[in-house]
């Protein structure tokens, strides 16, 4: 079920996250509290429409895509859910819709959001005064769109450079195309252009993924992410500079030392990994079609051996973010067309994870 190393995704149909943070600066040993394994700690909010992404503010409210209404709610810790407004330009359908989200390092005024539209798939920039979004610029457009395979996830470095995850829109062959966007992620500056350094000189900082909808820092600064595999094989990567994750070519550990392989792995049926949280030293994957949270253990650059929590508990699960108090919130994916809907659906709910 697992493999040491590092490299691609999907969802598929039930017979089938973005954390939008720079990476954390590591907390004082003295003030970490005691890991514990993850459990349900209580609902922070119901009745949301497929929450894609989830971006905690300073204040400890977190802003939440819903993917199929194309809208943005607050949602604070005492379970308030308050409208910040519709994105303009949306066109939902399959699996786009409004997705990723992420915000400007030391500026809550400019949102990133990853959307997909009539025509493409792209990423706008948001003007937000703290209560509602304003206009929406696009920055980045032209990735090709499709009823799947549509990435969605963002996520800031400490520098401010943006990294967006593009999927194949179901045609594999350009994720080994350096000239394509589609199939990699890409590391662009806040107007969209592509960042001086970038391997390739152009917005492509790796290639060869399927369908990455999770990106995550650890507390060194490296890049994770989560990918859906096709018919055998889930992934968690680590992100490096010019890395090529091997799709189409390899699914899982092809064994070709072309490819960065793969930190973890799984089977289809027991994950299809979504959002991806990073807390210490452990990774926290949402699993949809697999129905539970993964966590992983890490341990520099290389990853242990996952274990399920929460399986069946809640259904299908979409996104994870963690929490200013160090708990996760991890929101459903039920009312997408794929799930049991339960009362009170889509949640999100709080997972206690420290002592």
């Amino acid at each position: 079920m697992w493999l040491a190393g590092c490299r691609g995704g999907e969802e598929s149909a039930r017979p089938r996250g973005s954390t939008g943070a720079p990476p954390p600066s590591p907390p004082s040993s003295a003030a970490t509290p005691e890991p514990i394994d993850p459990r349900l700690d209580g609902t922070v909010a119901t009745g949301l429409n497929v929450p894609w992404a989830i971006v905690f503010l300073a204040d400890g409210t977190a802003l939440v895509t819903q993917r199929d209404d194309a809208s943005i709610v607050r949602v604070a810790p005492d379970g308030r859910v308050t409208p910040v407004g519709d994105v303009p330009g949306v066109a939902p359908g399959g699996e786009g819709g409004l997705q990723g989200l992420a915000v400007a390092p030391g500026d809550e005024s400019a949102l990133f959001a990853y959307l997909t539209g009539p025509d493409d798939n792209r990423v706008v920039r948001l003007d937000f005064d703290g209560e509602r979004i304003g206009r929406a610029e696009p920055i980045l457009t032209g990735m090709a769109k499709a009823f799947n395979h549509q990435g969605g996830a963002l996520t800031f470095d400490r520098q401010g450079h943006l990294f967006v995850a593009v999927g194949d829109a179901a045609r594999a062959e350009t994720a080994q195309d350096r000239d394509s966007l589609n199939g990699k992620i890409l590391r662009i500056d806040q107007e969209g252009r592509a960042v001086d350094g970038n391997p390739f000189g152009n917005r492509v900082w790796s290639l060869g993924h399927r369908n990455v909808e999770g990106l995550a820092w650890d507390g060194s600064g490296r890049l994770w992410a989560s990918e859906f595999g096709d018919q055998r094989t889930d992934e968690l990567n680590r992100i490096v500079k010019g890395g090529n994750y091997g799709w189409p070519q390899v699914e899982g550990d092809g064994g070709d030392d072309r490819f960065v392989r793969p930190a973890a792995t799984w089977s289809t049926q027991e994950a299809s990994p979504a959002g991806l949280a990073i807390s210490g030293d452990r990774a926290f994957l949402a699993a949809l079609r697999g129905e539970r949270l993964w966590q992983v253990p890490l341990d520099g650059a290389q990853a242990g051996r996952p274990r399920a929590f929460l399986t069946g508990e809640l259904g299908r699960l979409r996104s994870v973010a963690v929490a200013p108090d160090g708990s996760l919130w991890v929101g459903t994916s039920n009312t997408d067309g794929r799930g049991q809907v339960r009362r009170g659906d889509d949640r999100i709910v709080r997972v206690a994870i420290s002592a």
